[in-house]
């Protein structure tokens, strides 16, 4: 190619708004259009819905499709444009400015009716990509839609308010008074919710799906984070609705965002779907990592989280075939075990000693609301942080997902900066509970759960519930619950090792 001659899509060249407004690539936006029925591009009565647009991108590429598709059926250049602009693609813009780029990126004019439109046919600016500013509704400090903290976004005319018409409404339907063959998009992700120090955020991106099911389109197919497979706050009805729904029937997952998105981290992942009214069965699961592709064809509903890989699949499988002995997520303690929050700092006297993020030192008995029954048994303690940035894989494509493991010996107890994933009345024991969590073996079993920051208890319900009078070691792991060679080489490949008083 003549370097001098390149002239780049200008939709490549954005910059993202933030890691919760994504603009999609136009590659992307066409392997996603490749999941859809061919037969759509000649259909001149098929509809296409964007209801989150921000560059126009997803239409744009869907008009090109269209314009090819319909060239026998309408031999008119100007004649097929108009019919397709104005009868078959629709959007909702999710801000003022993202309408005008949408415009311009489908009808090459900012206005739709303007001098240099290449569709003839409408008479107002706006065409078919509609924005129209609407405010959160208020109730007890959040939104009644949304979930948006009033503090944060209860805001004057002359800021974005981040309220989406899409979802902001009872009636989507009303917004075009139709039906639509297709809706695609990829929406915001996430909405400060007001929590924690008030950088807490709440996903957005479900209540779209969700909204666009209501619609009841032929199909239906959303870029959204890989959280939901296993964690995200407020998303457990979401997820077992999603796992259960046999019209989902293709998931194309990434573990590293940058995979898709380049440039773009997003923790956990980025995944996309097809969902297909009319056509339930088993789904096509593609799960790129680190360069290579993993395909089947299975439920997504086997377990009650989503496993990402087919191998995977199969090793949980045997561990549950030969496990009758319990999980280690039954004895792993809740988020916060002593009831001692992470701003909780060491006394200047006392009978305990406190272990926080930052050291240890003394602490008072009497300032322990709970957890008096591990205070006197040796603990093992387990940093809640991942070591991984949100379950993702390094540039070799391993993870080690713990960070900090270690003893906690009788009269000491900790911050909910740590989980306490076992207590015993011997060292011994705890000392061989710390060898069994630092196996690959025992972290693969994590990390098939784990795709968030935040290490909690349901990321251990793979992990057997070990015996620990005796030291476990990968190889005997292995064989005991029957892994394949190529089993156990998979979970080497991903998994990184974990020495001894390694941080």
């Amino acid at each position: 190619m003549d370097k001098n001659n390149y002239n780049p899509d200008v939709l490549t060249c954005l910059a993202n708004l933030s890691s919760d407004e994504v603009f999609t690539p136009p590659q992307v936006v066409n392997d996603i259009l490749n999941l859809l029925p061919r037969e759509l591009w000649g259909n001149p009565q098929a509809t296409f819905l964007d209801p989150v647009c921000k560059t126009g991108v997803f239409l744009r590429e869907i008009a090109k499709r269209l314009d090819a598709g319909l060239e026998k059926r309408m031999p008119d250049k100007q004649q097929r444009i108009n019919h397709i602009f104005t009868k078959q693609l629709f959007g909702v813009a999710i801000t003022e400015l993202t309408a005008l780029l949408s415009r311009r990126s489908i009808y090459c004019s900012k206005a739709a009716n303007g001098k240099y439109s290449v569709c003839t046919a409408f008479k107002n600016s706006a065409g078919n990509v509609l924005f129209e500013r609407v405010e959160h509704m208020w109730e007890n400090g959040h939104c009644v839609f949304c979930g948006a903290s009033q503090e944060n976004y209860q805001r004057g005319e002359g800021l974005e308010s981040h309220a989406y018409r899409f979802i902001h409404t009872e009636k989507p339907e009303e917004i075009f008074n139709m039906k639509f063959d297709v809706i695609i998009g990829n929406p915001p992700y996430q909405l400060n919710d007001g929590g924690g120090t008030g950088s807490s955020a709440s996903p957005l991106y479900h209540q779209f799906v969700m909204q666009a099911r209501k619609l009841s389109p032929r199909y239906l197919s959303m870029v959204i984070p890989s959280r939901w497979f296993s964690g995200g706050k407020g998303l457990d009805r979401f997820r077992k609705e999603m796992l259960g729904d046999d019209r989902i029937r293709q998931l194309v997952d990434y573990a590293d965002s940058r995979e898709c998105f380049p440039g773009v981290d997003i923790a956990g992942g980025v995944c996309y779907f097809l969902w297909e009214r009319d056509n339930p069965g088993g789904c096509s699961v593609s799960y790129h990592h680190h360069g290579k592709v993993d395909t089947s064809t299975r439920r997504l509903n086997q377990f009650g989280v989503f496993v990402r890989s087919s191998v995977s699949v199969s090793i949980i499988n045997k561990v549950q075939a030969i496990h009758k002995d319990g999980y280690a997520a039954e004895v792993v303690s809740a988020r916060n075990p002593f009831g001692l929050e992470s701003k909780v700092r060491p006394s200047q006297s006392g009978g305990l000693t406190l272990r926080w993020s930052g050291g240890k030192g003394p602490f008072e008995l009497s300032k322990v609301p709970t957890g008096h029954e591990l205070i006197d048994k040796w603990k093992v303690l387990l940093s809640k942080a991942s070591f991984d940035h949100g379950g993702q894989p390094d540039k070799q494509g391993t993870r080690r997902v713990f960070s900090r493991v270690e003893v906690l010996g009788p009269r000491d107890v900790c911050t909910d900066s740590y989980l306490v994933v076992g207590a015993y009345v011997t060292r011994q024991e705890a000392e061989n509970l710390v060898a069994f969590l630092r196996t690959r073996f025992c972290r693969y079993l994590v990390s098939t759960v784990l795709n968030t920051q935040n290490i909690a208890r349901d990321c251990f319900q793979f992990v057997p519930a070990m015996p620990m009078t005796r030291r476990w070691t990968d190889p005997e792991l292995y064989r005991k619950f029957g892994l394949s060679t190529e089993e156990a080489q998979h979970v080497e490949s991903k998994i990184r090792p974990m020495e001894a008083n390694s941080e």
